[in-house]
């Protein structure tokens, strides 16, 4: 017998639940799955949403070929081999065949490079699905012949729904009697996962007998998850209450706990990169101008890590952490940022004043551009004051916090500019 989760995968979009941003009514998708005419595109967003039953769903509504791979598993050769095929099993007026590539984010470079001549020549359509950044993921020629849909965690409405379709439509479930009398628990460990909520209804209504009346509690939902312990989600709930108890312990300073949870992300598999990524905006949002080398130690583990992988990354990771989470704190520079962001929101396109700007043609000249600007090198120490804001503006927005490195900067800036940075 099939899990729950694909006894009950829906194969139109009727039976589709959420993303109604997507294929609702009048929707970017829906209107492109019923025009007949669908273009490559990537779905990006966290597991469980819908990403590959949607695109199962546009196969089988346009009644298209369908290739699935699997980025884990599949290598360049198999990438060619399905475009051949394809190729090969088109007919000149067919609609391009459908290839859904699940995790392409962990495609490398010459696998996606592969891809690329045949969505672009339309002998494929391109469907992707990613739990990362498809920015930062994917390369940029193939990403410029995708759009890029984001899809959302399915919300309680979304997931009572589908409990509700699962006991009361299922095979196996409606010939059960179950009572739902709490849901909290249910909703909570299903973390807007609709394959995770359906793992744990089948766990929970699992008694042996189809006789046994069976009541869904918050209780009984714990108790079942305690005995069946769900491995590390990369996905669910457990996987963004595990990292933010990581960030936060190294941004408390406590390298014990800090190493404790990245042991739990290291034993239920999550990707070594993954960590990687978060020590470099640690290294940037929380330690900052206190210590700049966590950035430089935070980015090389990163490049470290890239290149040797599991079970060695362990070792790189843990230094980095030990030495990120030992290091002084400061958050000067990501409050400087996020200040000057709202400041030009707030206050729009400033013009640049007219000793600042560049002056290539003669015209530029004519009108001011670039005259009165003091070289800063040809001053004694390399300084010179003068106005570096738009015209009216004396706004601070990087404030010095108390820690050796920062007072050593805070203390040259009053040397420089005297009252100005004294506040």
């Amino acid at each position: 017998m099939k899990p729950l989760a694909e006894r009950l995968r829906p194969i139109t979009l009727d039976g589709y639940i959420g993303q109604q941003h997507l294929v609702g009514p009048d929707a970017v998708l829906r209107r492109m799955i019923e025009s007949g005419r669908v273009s490559s595109f990537i779905l990006w967003g966290p597991p469980g949403v819908g990403k590959t039953t949607l695109a199962q769903i546009i196969a089988h509504t346009l009644e298209t070929p369908f290739y699935t791979l699997s980025a884990v598993t599949s290598g360049v050769k198999d990438v060619r081999d399905v475009i051949d095929r394809a190729r090969s099993g088109r007919f000149f007026d067919q609609k391009s065949p459908i290839l859904f590539i699940d995790e392409i984010h962990r495609f490398s470079k010459s696998q996606q490079d592969s891809l690329l001549g045949a969505v672009e020549q339309g002998v494929v359509t391109l469907i992707g699905a990613t739990t990362e950044n498809p920015s930062f993921e994917v390369i940029r020629p193939l990403l410029s012949r995708c759009a890029v849909y984001v899809l959302k965690p399915l919300g309680k409405d979304d997931l009572l729904t589908l409990m509700e379709r699962a006991i009361h439509e299922d095979v196996e479930l409606k010939q059960k009697t179950i009572t739902v009398k709490e849901t909290d628990a249910l909703l909570r460990y299903s973390g807007g996962d609709a394959r995770k909520l359906l793992n744990i209804l089948e766990l929970v209504t699992d008694t042996g007998s189809a006789n046994t009346p069976i009541e869904i509690t918050d209780k009984l939902v714990a108790e079942r998850l305690q005995q069946n312990p769900l491995a590390y989600d990369k996905g669910g709930e457990m996987h963004y209450d595990i990292i933010s108890a990581f960030i936060k312990s190294v941004r408390g300073s406590d390298p014990d706990a800090a190493i404790y949870w990245m042991a739990r992300m290291i034993e239920g598999g999550e990707d070594p990169e993954f960590i990687a990524r978060r020590l470099v905006i640690l290294a940037s949002e929380d330690i900052g101008l206190a210590n700049p080398n966590a950035l430089l130690l935070a980015n090389a583990a990163f490049d470290t890590v890239h290149k040797i992988g599991w079970p060695e990354a362990r070792i790189t990771l843990a230094e980095a952490t030990i030495y990120l989470a030992t290091s002084p704190k400061s958050n000067s520079a990501y409050m400087a940022i996020n200040d000057a962001l709202a400041f030009v929101k707030k206050t729009g396109n400033q013009p640049v004043p007219l000793h600042l700007r560049n002056a290539p043609t003669e015209l530029m000249e004519e009108l001011g551009y670039a005259q009165g600007y003091k070289y800063a090198h040809d001053y004694e120490g390399h300084f010179v004051e003068q106005q570096f804001l738009p015209d009216g503006i004396k706004e601070r927005f990087w404030h010095a916090q108390p820690n050796p490195a920062e007072s050593k900067l805070h203390e040259r800036m009053i040397q420089l500019w005297g009252e100005r940075y004294k506040v």
